[in-house]
């Protein structure tokens, strides 16, 4: 039996897939703020090589974005320093995705540090154009959302890195529940009337979440932006804050009612982007949205705001129902996985 362990090195998360014989079997996903060191990334990485016979794994397929965290100098090393340390730690068969430079050796990275920064976007748009030939691939993290256009079974991006794909509207830095409320709104209505926004970091979007309801605390690993406990009486605290009121000052239905502006004006930036996109890319108005990350719910919305259909990213290979939300919260890792089991001895680097 085939084992492909597919890793996907975020600057907030360290996520992997294990795909087996085509087919996704398990999923993890480990807290690791890589700026305040890379132990924690070690920590995270042996949790998971400890959950499994890391000796029947046939292939390491490796994505990252962490080479953004400033505990590196530059995304050079951070490139360099983070494929070594999984060149160092991983036995067997290891490879580097490279987005549209392929599957590459460990010891070329250097050599192709633009292509390995940041190309976990591509491994996800990637397996999607392999199953579908028309599509808006959106996968909304906790930190971002990525924007990824396919036609004609081609990826038709214009941008790569992550300067140019910001630029391109294809790289949005707004997420599910990392994202501080002040850099969603400057001013919403509460009461009857526009309030300014604090700039101050009091409140995330995990609180919003949390008081729309329906949220998993699986998806958010992270402490509180006031280090308290995760409850909706503590998210109604915070978010006051952000308007410079205590929770006492309003009611919980007038509460609820802020975070659904916060998530209004979330959705429309990200819906904003994805206009942006679409005047430049002729993706058929007859494709679906391929939806993926932790931001499922609100990638719904934008998906009947924009009169298409849905696919989750599941669909798209073979995967169990149990792990179907897992597999979205990894997106990168799993299609890094499912790819990497499809690669013969000529496309293996």
């Amino acid at each position: 039996m085939t084992k492909i362990l597919g890793w996907d090195i975020g600057g907030a998360h360290l996520k992997a897939a294990l795909c087996e014989n085509g087919a996704i079997r398990r999923i993890w996903q480990e807290r690791t703020p890589i700026w305040q060191g890379l132990g924690h990334l070690e920590d995270g990485l042996e949790t998971i090589l400890g959950a499994i016979d890391a000796g029947a794994v046939s292939r390491h397929v490796v994505t990252m974005t962490g080479e953004l965290s400033d505990v590196f100098a530059s995304r050079r090393e951070g490139v360099e320093k983070l494929t070594r340390l999984f060149a160092d730690k991983l036995s067997g068969d290891i490879l580097i995705y490279g987005g549209a430079a392929g599957f590459l050796a460990p010891g070329d990275a250097r050599s192709h540090v633009d292509a390995i920064a940041s190309a976990n976007w591509h491994a996800t748009a990637a397996l999607a154009a392999t199953a579908i030939e028309d599509a808006l691939v959106i996968d909304m993290g906790s930190t971002t959302t990525d924007i990824l256009p396919i036609a004609g079974g081609q990826i038709v991006t214009t941008a790569a890195s992550d300067h140019t794909r910001l630029i391109a509207g294809e790289l949005v830095y707004q997420g599910y529940t990392r994202t501080p409320l002040m850099a969603v709104a400057t001013h919403l209505p509460f009461k009857g009337r526009p309030v300014p926004v604090m700039n101050e970091l009091f409140a995330t979007m995990a609180d919003v979440q949390r008081l729309r309801g329906g949220f998993d605390e699986v998806d958010d690993l992270y402490p509180t932006a006031d280090g308290q406990e995760k409850s909706p009486e503590a998210s109604r605290r915070r978010l006051a804050r952000m308007i410079g009121l205590d929770a006492e000052d309003g009611s919980d239905a007038a509460w609820a009612a802020l975070a659904d502006g916060f998530a209004e004006a979330q959705l429309r930036r990200i819906h904003d982007a994805v206009m942006q996109v679409l005047s430049r890319h002729s993706v058929s108005p007859a494709a679906p949205v391929v939806i993926a990350g932790t931001g499922r719910p609100m990638l719904k919305s934008l998906a009947a705001r924009l009169d298409r259909g849905v696919v989750d990213f599941p669909d798209l290979f073979d995967c169990p129902a149990a792990l179907r939300d897992a597999a979205c919260r990894a997106a990168p890792a799993a299609a890094v996985a499912v790819l990497g089991s499809r690669l013969t001895g000529a496309n293996a680097a």
